[in-house]
């Protein structure tokens, strides 16, 4: 179903909303992605995927309270959507149905 296809960046980013739920921005997103997948990010790539998977309806954003910190600037937050789980389902039960075909066919030849 094309309404639930996710590249592979777009995975990991709304994996990864769902990951730091509550506390998913632009940076927390990016620095959390790098740690686990020993990956850099620029923060372009990250903010081109957001605003595409907002505009497919797999998240939604809304504004944080202004901080002194970030010189009054506002942290805009992210969080998956009904329709975000749905897509993320659908992809992992893909992969899973691929992954075990692949081990049923390699089972009839013997590996080296």
């Amino acid at each position: 179903m094309k309404k639930y296809q996710l590249g592979e960046f777009e995975e990991y980013v709304l994996l990864t909303v769902g990951v730091l739920h509550g506390d998913a921005y632009g940076v927390s997103i990016k620095e959390e992605i790098e740690k686990r997948l020993k990956r850099k990010v620029s923060i372009g790539a990250l903010q081109s995927a957001l605003r595409r998977m907002e505009e497919k309806g797999f998240i939604v954003s809304e504004l944080g309270e202004t901080t002194k910190a970030r010189g009054g600037k506002r942290k805009r937050y992210f969080k998956i959507t009904a329709f975000g789980k749905k897509a993320l389902d659908y992809n992992m039960q893909t992969r899973m149905e691929l992954y075990k075909e692949i081990q049923n066919v390699a089972l009839q030849y013997k590996l080296c």
